[in-house]
């Protein structure tokens, strides 16, 4: 079988989403999922983009040993000089460079000639090789690129050094057949494209971002890039997960493999999803809680008689547990230990400890305790922010009554140490603890989404609140997970407004289309 190397963009064009803003323990933690998911490339990040990013990409390429990690830049010298700073201490460190080739980002954005386009590429390949041993270019917006174009810039850039050929379907255009095509096109017409290997990226405007990807490994391409639970710019780009599946549940259509460890994919799924705040929709393939659930009489007969008759795939591949109750009130420390280290978390002894009171604080009011709130305690255990100064929820309290004006009293802890009281009030009871929090807070903030969920299921599960805000102008997002909803709101509210103090980035924030 075939060998296709997988390409994760989930840290640098999942990002990209609207609305995501993650900070670098935040990265480092998806960053160490994606490598026990085994992928073969990740790219962490744009360093050029700002400070916080290249902080980002330096901690992941001294920290990830089982994967290449990789780093976006423009074609331009500065871009190189500071993702190699970025990449340096990687095992295997690579560069992604981009340039747009179509005649619609030649004319209008880049405003270059198509032979000035050629010299630029040629020129920054040949510098990157200078620094890294791999590099990938890219064509953005390679589906509507002039083909024969396309030919003369590719074999130039494999020329100057060019290790990767990545044909981007930038703006989800193309489809299968046409995205096959122009594989076919480029391996038939380039003379030395047995140097390099072919990548396919697609985005999924039209919905066809997998359906375009398995159409490009069936005509040459031996990467392929996506992201966790297609996540990225606009409609999002290929989900990685739908791409493994379909091969390992395919492999009639497509003898092709992956070095992809299956079983990780809900938990990959769900980090993702919980950091970024994107829910993933229930009827998401591979991944959405009603992939495997059956509603209708004739499927539950049929699923209760034999699975195969209406489940193509089965939860376990994936990672998904029939029943996943775990510890209880009695557990003791040796027994939590444990348990979390099947789960395949490995935290330093105080994490240990800290999770360990977080758990029974939660067994005295939760009787069953599950997978899914361990993976809460963990993650929130492992990403917390414990060394940066920041607003702290002392005490607060609600007053609400069909008749009577919501109101809030909160106390919260300052950066500087200092306690602060006040009460306000609102419409709602979230509007009048959040009016309070504002009242109390230096910043200026402007809330643009709140979205509640629940962990679990049952009277007793923890509610997870997701917001995303604007905190003296800047773009950030924040969240809390508690069984009470309304502090769980105040959690998330004070998680976005402390990460304007880890966000210094001075560097210009920009991001790239591919």
């Amino acid at each position: 079988m075939s060998q296709i190397s997988i390409f994760d963009t989930t840290l640098r064009d999942g990002e990209q989403s609207p609305g995501v803003n993650l900070n670098q323990l935040e990265k480092l933690e998806i960053a160490k999922q994606l490598e026990r998911f085994g992928v073969d490339i990740m790219e962490a990040g744009f360093p050029a983009s700002s400070k916080g990013d290249f902080e980002a990409v330096r901690a992941i390429a001294r920290s990830v040993k089982n994967t290449s990690v990789t780093g976006l830049a423009r074609a331009k010298k500065k871009d190189i000089d500071i993702a190699w700073d970025a990449l340096k201490d990687a095992d295997e460190p690579r560069l992604h460079i981009f340039l747009a080739t179509s005649p619609i980002h030649m004319t209008h954005k880049l405003k270059k000639t198509p032979e000035e386009v050629i010299q630029t590429a040629v020129e920054m390949v040949s510098y990157a090789r200078t620094k890294f041993p791999q590099v990938e270019w890219s064509a953005e917006d390679a589906t509507r690129s002039d083909k024969d174009f396309l030919v003369k810039i590719i074999e130039k850039v494999i020329d100057a050094g060019a290790t990767v050929i990545n044909l981007p379907d930038t703006v989800g255009y193309t489809t299968p057949e046409e995205y096959g095509e122009l594989f076919r096109y480029i391996t038939n017409r380039v003379p030395n494209i047995n140097k390099v290997s072919l990548s396919a990226h697609c985005h999924d405007d039209l919905g066809m971002a997998v359906a375009n990807s398995l159409a490009a490994i069936e005509n040459g391409a031996t990467q392929v890039e996506g992201t966790i639970n297609g996540i990225g710019e606009r409609a999002g780009n290929a989900a990685l997960e739908e791409f493994a599946v379909a091969l390992n549940i395919r492999q009639d259509k497509y003898p092709y493999q992956t070095n992809l460890t299956l079983k990780e994919i809900k938990r990959t799924s769900d980090l993702v999803s919980k950091f970024t705040g994107m829910a993933v929709p229930a009827n998401k393939a591979v991944v959405g809680r009603n992939a495997f659930a059956h509603e209708s009489g004739i499927h539950q007969d049929g699923v209760l008689k034999n699975a195969s008759t209406y489940e193509i795939i089965t939860p376990g591949l994936v990672g998904i547990k029939s029943n996943n109750l775990v510890l209880g009130k009695h557990s003791g420390r040796h027994a939590f230990k444990d348990k979390i280290e099947h789960l395949g978390y490995q935290l330093p002894e105080e994490k240990v400890t800290e999770a360990f009171q977080a758990f029974k604080l939660l067994t005295d009011r939760k009787k069953e305790v599950t997978d899914d709130d361990l993976f809460t305690i963990l993650v929130d255990i492992q990403t917390n922010l414990n060394d940066v100064k920041k607003y702290v929820l002392q005490a607060f309290q609600v007053q609400y009554g069909s008749s009577n004006m919501p109101t809030a009293t909160v106390a919260l802890t300052t950066p500087d140490g200092s306690r602060v009281e006040t009460a306000s009030t609102g419409q709602g009871s979230v509007e009048a603890l959040y009016n309070t929090i504002e009242a109390l807070v230096k910043e200026e903030i402007h809330l643009t989404d709140f979205n509640l969920s629940s962990i679990g299921k049952g009277r007793d599960a923890l509610a997870e609140v997701h917001v995303k805000m604007t905190v003296n102008e800047e773009e950030v997002s924040g969240r809390g997970s508690a069984q009470d909803v309304l502090e769980a709101s105040a959690q998330a509210f004070l998680n976005a407004i402390n990460r304007v103090f880890l966000n210094n980035q001075s560097t210009i924030k920009e991001t790239a289309q591919l």
